[in-house]
């Protein structure tokens, strides 16, 4: 798989930003987050930045809103904690796209959209219903004066998380409402799942117009989607069980030869060694399935940093099995 992954809509940036009613739908989310009353659509300005002119760099939602200030949102189900970083990042290219060079030069000071920055979760991992991510964080030297932050707003969206904007941006909680079905019946039938669930969703009024409008490049963007992440997924899956497997060979060879020196003085020296491989085989096996156990978990945690960390660093690893008392 390669490194970039090429840009795709979603149903959400579609609803949010490129459908016939993304404009009325992004200021109900905006209203609701920011407790504004924007009514007049003209005043979102979509400046969403282009992954070609911009190397592979896009963002979910960008709008200028009322012309004064630059939203910046993304949507994840697993959240990245180097968002603040990629948010910068962002911002300092819309601005570019925004503000005429010769303009940057001009001894008059030239006023700029006010930035603000808000990531929407709705993975099935356990979340809290909203945090913020600082770019300081992310500082190597904690000493020094900090003379540059960023903050990302993170919403937990899930259907029955409670958080208040749920309540008062309806089309952002039939989203929700709408995603959590889909899982449910991409899960009792990945083949046909996604389209039952556009098509029970219709029947419940959940994002009934939308739906009926654009039910098959919804099932389009989901498979896409799916199919991005299951192939993330096994992969990373398949290099766990080959870690795992390897890790556990070498503990069993190791422990066996250390076994059978410390037995030989009061057995047989082959006895000793089978004992030894016996034992040390019992225990490679309890080591694997603990090292499957927790290698599941970071990969569903979306941790393959650290997944890739355990195999080189056996005290980070042994606190992580403490951690989640394997």
């Amino acid at each position: 798989m390669g490194g970039n992954r090429q840009y795709k809509d979603t149903v959400f940036t579609d609803l949010f930003y490129s459908d016939q009613d993304a404009e009325r739908n992004l200021l109900s989310l905006y209203n609701a987050l920011y407790g504004t009353d924007f009514k007049d659509e003209g005043a979102v300005e979509k400046v969403r930045l282009d992954d070609v002119i911009f190397m592979k760099m896009k963002n979910d939602l960008a709008a200028v809103i009322g012309g004064k200030r630059l939203f910046l949102c993304e949507h994840q189900s697993t959240i990245n904690k180097n968002m603040p970083l990629r948010m910068l990042m962002y911002a300092g290219r819309e601005y570019e796209k925004l503000i005429k060079t010769e303009l940057r030069y001009h001894k008059k000071l030239e006023l700029i959209p006010t930035p603000q920055f808000v990531t929407f979760y709705n993975g099935s991992a356990p979340y809290p219903l909203e945090s913020e991510l600082r770019l300081t964080d992310a500082f190597k030297d904690k000493e020094a004066d900090k003379e540059l932050e960023l903050k990302v707003k993170v919403i937990n969206i899930n259907a029955g998380s409670g958080h208040r904007i749920l309540e008062s941006c309806e089309v952002l909680r039939e989203y929700s409402e709408f995603i959590g079905i889909t899982r449910e019946r991409f899960k009792e039938d990945p083949e046909h799942g996604i389209m039952d669930a556009v098509r029970e969703c219709i029947r419940k009024d959940i994002l009934r117009e939308y739906l009926s409008r654009r039910g098959e490049e919804v099932v389009g963007y989901f498979t896409d989607e799916y199919d991005y992440d299951l192939d993330v997924k096994i992969q990373a899956e398949e290099l766990a069980e080959d870690m795992a497997k390897e890790m556990a060979e070498n503990m069993a060879k190791d422990m066996a030869e250390n076994m059978a020196k410390s037995m030989a003085q009061g057995i047989a020296q082959n006895m000793a060694k089978d004992m030894a491989k016996d034992m040390a085989q019992n225990m490679a096996r309890e080591s694997e399935a603990r090292l499957l156990r927790l290698n599941g978990i970071l990969i569903d945690e979306g941790r393959y940093d650290d997944l890739k960390r355990i195999t080189t660093d056996s005290a980070f690893r042994e606190k992580l099995m403490k951690e989640y008392a394997l």
